[in-house]
């Protein structure tokens, strides 16, 4: 419980900081009319079952497997520690992922 505890306070504070980023950068934007960091977040679509699409300021983006097909890889790992670690590590990635496209989306729209 207390495990859990963390993790959703560790994901309510990076959807925060992602957050105050999507905030912050327009108010910079606007004020030095400086184009944000090319590593920066601009959307994220999709979700978990189908696949997300990660966008950046440059341009760029990337397709993280779906969690069903990252899941199967973690199935190949030797020992029973290394499985539940990745397993564990997808769950928060996809996680993560859903709570900063909520913050994008909630940002977005203000």
């Amino acid at each position: 419980m207390l495990m859990r505890t963390r993790t959703r306070t560790l994901g309510l504070g990076l959807a925060a900081v992602f957050l105050a980023s999507a905030i912050a950068i327009p108010v910079a934007a606007n004020a030095t009319e400086a184009a944000p960091p090319p590593d920066t977040v601009i959307a994220v679509t999709g979700d978990a079952a189908n696949g997300f699409s990660i966008e950046y300021a440059d341009g760029s983006s990337i397709h993280p497997p779906t969690d069903s097909e990252a899941m199967a890889e973690c199935g190949e790992y030797d020992t029973r520690i290394d499985r539940v670690r990745c397993r564990v590590e997808v769950r928060t990635w996809y996680r993560e992922l859903a709570v900063l496209q909520q913050a994008l989306d909630w940002a977005n729209a203000n």
